[in-house]
């Protein structure tokens, strides 16, 4: 099954690729799919976050945005019963961590992944060391498990890709998601360490924000990922949020 996904991503990544986020639940999952619909005019995947009341990687908006979300009552079932109902050509891909897969059950988790059409799934705080515990389940389900870089990862790059299907996510920056004013870390050396042992397609996020921040990723990368900017419109915004959801991407694309 594994080597079967690795073999199709060539004829999935032909160009630069724009991916967007939104947390699930938030305001709503009648709103998250009317989002859905809207990001996938311009995304080529969309990134679906599940709300988790410890969401360690993320910033002050996104964990804003998981904690509304659980307060309007969001959660892995109707989550999986909203992405049921989507019907976008982009593909989708859920962000989580390890706790809400297991309390949901492993098999089933991605039993639903695979009715959803989920695409791929990123597990931030899943240890590469202690990857087999998922990696097998979401191969037998069609499911990638998408390979989460950070900057500080350097000397394990080779270890971390070499298995790699879907995309690589590449962290832009140290520390939690949002935006940021400027790029610090040299992110084409690593992707050509990256590249070095791996053709999957690299992907860079955290803190874009702007689409001259997306342009320079767009020179070094295979695509950009867009994600608490499309947040804090919607934080703004709430339930009227889609033409301004609307109008950001289209300047970011």
């Amino acid at each position: 099954m594994l080597r079967a996904l690795h073999d199709t991503k060539e004829l999935i990544f032909v160009s630069k690729k724009f991916i967007s986020f939104i947390t699930a639940g938030d305001p709503s999952m009648a709103k998250t799919k009317e989002f859905i619909e809207v990001l996938a005019e311009k995304s080529d995947i969309i990134e679906i976050g599940l709300p988790f009341s410890d969401p360690l990687a993320e910033g002050a908006v996104i964990e804003a945005a998981n904690m509304r979300a659980l307060a309007n009552g969001a959660t892995t079932a109707n989550m999986f019963e909203m992405l049921k109902t989507v019907n976008v050509s982009s593909k989708l891909v859920i962000l989580t961590y390890i706790n809400p897969v297991f309390v949901y059950g492993v098999e089933k988790f991605f039993s639903q992944c695979q009715e959803c059409g989920v695409y791929g799934i990123i597990i931030p705080d899943l240890p590469y060391e202690e990857r087999d515990e998922v990696l097998d389940v979401a191969a037998k389900y069609g499911v990638h498990l998408i390979t989460l870089i950070a900057p500080t990862s350097a000397e394990r790059i080779q270890m971390l890709v070499k298995d790699s299907t879907g995309f690589i996510y590449l962290v832009s920056s140290l520390g939690v998601t949002g935006v940021r004013d400027q790029f610090t870390i040299d992110l084409s050396n690593i992707i050509k360490q990256i590249k070095e042992v791996t053709d999957t397609p690299v992907m860079i996020g955290f803190g874009i924000s702007t689409p001259e921040q997306a342009n320079i990723v767009r020179e070094i990368a295979d695509g950009v990922i867009v994600g608490s900017a499309i947040v804090k419109i919607i934080e703004e915004h709430g339930d009227n949020a889609t033409p301004h959801i609307r109008e950001f991407i289209e300047r970011m694309t």
